[in-house]
């Protein structure tokens, strides 16, 4: 069983749990990255408790934590209706194919309804196959015009 949690910073089981999972998702071959240092994670932990328009999911199955989800609400201004970017989603490798990745999207959906939200979007790799058939099942597409994702390193 699965319960989908949001994230209380007072907790510190919540926390760990935060830098747990963002860390193997960003040491999984499609997260592709370093692993954070620890002054990192603590620097990340105090941004996202300050950051009054940030959503923290997190996935748990009994006294474990299976999952995280990590997005942030802004304003879809063709709409001038607020709207939701999914910045991380994290299912461990053990708990994958078991629905939790469909559990942490669920919540979010239900989230982005009652804050009275125009949109979700995300940003998937092309080679994530997985992760897209899990977007195309919850009726997630690709817009039309086809977007593309740029950014600039500083």
């Amino acid at each position: 069983m699965i319960d989908i949690i949001e994230c209380d910073y007072e907790n510190q089981k919540h926390t760990d749990a935060v830098k747990l999972l963002l860390n193997a998702y960003i040491a999984d071959e499609m997260g592709g990255g370093k692993a954070l240092s620890k002054e990192a994670q603590n620097s990340l932990i105090k941004k996202l408790c300050a950051h009054n328009k940030a959503i923290v999911l997190l996935a748990k199955s009994e006294s474990e934590f299976a999952g995280l989800l990590i997005a942030f609400e802004n304003i879809a201004t063709f709409s001038a209706k607020p709207m939701i970017n999914i910045h991380d989603i994290v299912v461990l490798k053990e708990y994958r194919g078991g629905g939790t990745g469909r559990k942490l999207m669920s919540a979010l959906i239900d989230e982005a309804k009652k804050r009275g939200c125009a949109r979700i979007t995300l940003e998937v790799r092309e080679d994530n196959k997985i992760a897209q058939n899990l977007y195309k099942s919850m009726d997630f597409k690709e817009t039309e015009p086809k977007m593309f994702y740029w950014r600039k390193e500083l």
